[in-house]
C-alpha cells in the first residue's frame, strides 16, 4: 500500500469516527427524558418562552431533519448561539480555546521533558538503583487521579510554600508574566499526569534499541556513545511512544477539564462543565464535538508521524 493511500484511508477512517461520534452525541441528548424546552428553561416557563425556544432548537421539526441541520451548520462553521448567553457560540469559545491551546502547549512542553530525560536515564542505568526508583516513583505517580495531584500541588506551592497563584485565572488584561505565573501549576499537572505514561514505554523501546545491531555497528565504527543515543537509538525509539503522545494528546481534552476545574482555569474544560450544568445544548453540541474532532487529529497525525519516521513502516504496508 502506498503512503498517499494510507494517508487517504487514515483520514477517511477519522472522518467516519467523527461522523458516528456526531450521531451518538445527537442521539444521547435527544434520548434524555423530558421536554428538552422544559429542561432547559425550567417547569416555571411561559407557554411564549418555550414556544420561542422550540422554534430556536428546531424542535418542532423530525429528529432526523434536526440532525442534518446541525450537522451541516457545524461542517459550514455555523456553531449555533448560546441559549445561556444569547451570544454565538463561536464567540463563546474562541477566548476559551486560546486559553486552553497556551496551557496545552505550555504543559506539553513540560511533558517532553519529564518524559525524555527520566527514559533516557533509565535505558542507560537499566537495572540500576537511579532505574528502581525512577520507576517506583512513576507508578507512584501514576496511581494518582489528576484531580488529587493538582490538589497536592495547589496545597504545596500555594498553601504550603505560597510562591504560586492558588488560582489560575487570567484574562485579555493580563501580561505574560502574570499568564505564565498563573499557568505554571495546571501545566505540571497536566505534564506529570501525560509523562508517567510516555516514561515506561520510551524507556523499554529505547533499551531495544539500544541492543540492536545498527546500534552496535555504530559503537564499533567509533562513534560517541552521546550521537549513537541521539542521531541512532532515540529517533527510532521514539516512534513507539507516539501512539502514547497521541493519547496523551487526548488526555489534555479530558484531564484540562479538572484541572482547570480545580485551579479555576478560564479554558476550553470550564466552558464545557459550564454548558452542562447550565444544559446549553447547542453549547455541548459544539464543545464534544470539537473534543472529539481534536482527539481524532491527534491520532491520525501519531499514526501519519509513525509511518513518516520509520521508513519499514511504509515498506511493510
Amino acid at each position: 500500500m502506498s503512503i498517499f493511500r494510507l494517508l487517504a484511508s487514515r483520514i477517511l477512517f477519522s472522518a467516519l469516527t467523527l461522523l458516528l461520534v456526531s450521531i451518538l452525541i445527537f442521539l444521547i441528548l435527544e434520548a434524555l427524558p423530558g421536554d428538552v424546552a422544559t429542561r432547559i428553561l425550567g417547569r416555571e416557563a411561559t407557554a411564549k418562552a418555550l414556544e420561542v425556544l422550540r422554534s430556536q432548537l428546531h424542535l418542532d421539526q423530525p429528529a432526523l431533519v434536526r440532525y442534518f441541520q446541525w450537522l451541516g451548520d457545524f461542517l459550514r462553521g455555523d456553531l449555533g448561539t448560546s441559549i445561556a448567553t444569547g451570544r454565538p457560540i463561536a464567540d463563546v469559545l474562541g477566548p476559551r480555546i486560546v486559553n486552553t491551546l497556551l496551557l496545552s502547549l505550555f504543559a506539553f512542553a513540560i511533558y517532553l521533558v519529564l518524559a525524555l530525560i527520566p527514559a533516557i536515564i533509565q535505558a542507560v542505568n537499566r537495572g540500576k538503583m537511579i532505574d528502581n526508583v525512577i520507576s517506583v516513583i512513576t507508578l507512584l505517580l501514576l496511581s494518582l487521579p489528576d484531580f488529587l495531584l493538582a490538589t497536592i500541588l495547589l496545597f504545596l506551592f500555594a498553601v504550603a510554600v505560597p510562591i504560586l497563584p492558588a488560582l489560575a485565572t487570567i484574562s485579555e488584561n493580563s501580561t505574560w508574566q502574570e499568564m505564565l505565573r498563573a499557568m505554571v501549576l495546571p501545566a505540571v499537572t497536566l505534564a506529570i499526569m501525560m509523562a508517567v505514561y510516555a516514561i515506561r514505554v520510551l524507556r523499554d523501546s529505547l533499551i531495544e534499541v539500544l541492543r540492536s545491531d545498527y546500534v552496535r555497528l555504530a559503537e564499533l565504527k567509533g562513534l560517541r556513545p552521546r550521537a549513537v543515543l541521539f542521531r541512532h537509538a532515540l529517533p527510532n525509539a521514539i516512534v513507539p511512544a507516539l501512539n502514547v503522545t497521541a493519547l496523551n494528546l487526548g488526555f489534555l481534552i479530558g484531564g484540562v477539564v479538572i484541572v482547570e476545574r480545580v485551579f479555576s482555569y478560564p479554558g476550553f474544560g470550564t466552558l464545557l462543565i459550564d454548558a452542562l450544568q447550565l444544559r446549553d445544548i447547542p453549547l455541548i453540541k459544539a464543545t464534544v464535538m470539537i473534543s472529539a474532532a481534536v482527539y481524532v487529529a491527534a491520532n491520525l497525525a501519531a499514526d501519519v508521524l509513525a509511518v513518516l519516521l520509520q521508513p519499514r513502516l511504509r515498506i511493510s504496508r
